[in-house]
């Protein structure tokens, strides 16, 4: 699900950058904006995906609870990570003047990928022969 998530959101960013393309007055920034909104939204996806995945196998192998250097380790590179999106952000908007509205667009794409998702789950939920 997870995966499928990941690329429905890569083909709703490129999607977005396609109409940004189609329909802006300056058709080049509006669609690279969208596509580094996205990017943003994506690293951050995988940010959070490795950090749950890390924890989840700690939990598995051992059972007790995580030792406080550890946790703190941890805190502090999820810290960084999301400074660093926040720079990368500032860097887009303020630098290469992208417009903010098309790096919204960009980062909403994961949102909107959940939200495709769901409706394929209720769909298929629908279709299935109820016993």
């Amino acid at each position: 699900l997870l995966r499928r998530i990941g690329r429905t959101a890569g083909i709703v960013c490129a999607s977005m950058a396609a109409v940004a393309f189609a329909v802006s007055s300056s058709p080049l920034r509006s669609a690279f904006a969208v596509i580094g909104g996205g990017l943003i939204a994506g690293v951050s996806y995988l940010a959070i995906q490795s950090g749950v995945n890390a924890f989840v196998d700690r939990l598995i192998v051992s059972a007790a609870p995580p030792r406080r250097p550890a946790l703190r380790w941890a805190v502090t590179k999820l810290t960084v990570r999301y400074a660093l999106l926040g720079f990368g952000a500032y860097v887009m908007i303020a630098r290469l003047r992208l417009p903010p509205l098309g790096l919204l667009a960009g980062a909403s794409s994961i949102v909107a990928a959940v939200a495709v998702e769901a409706v394929r789950l209720l769909i298929m939920k629908d279709s299935s022969p109820r016993t």
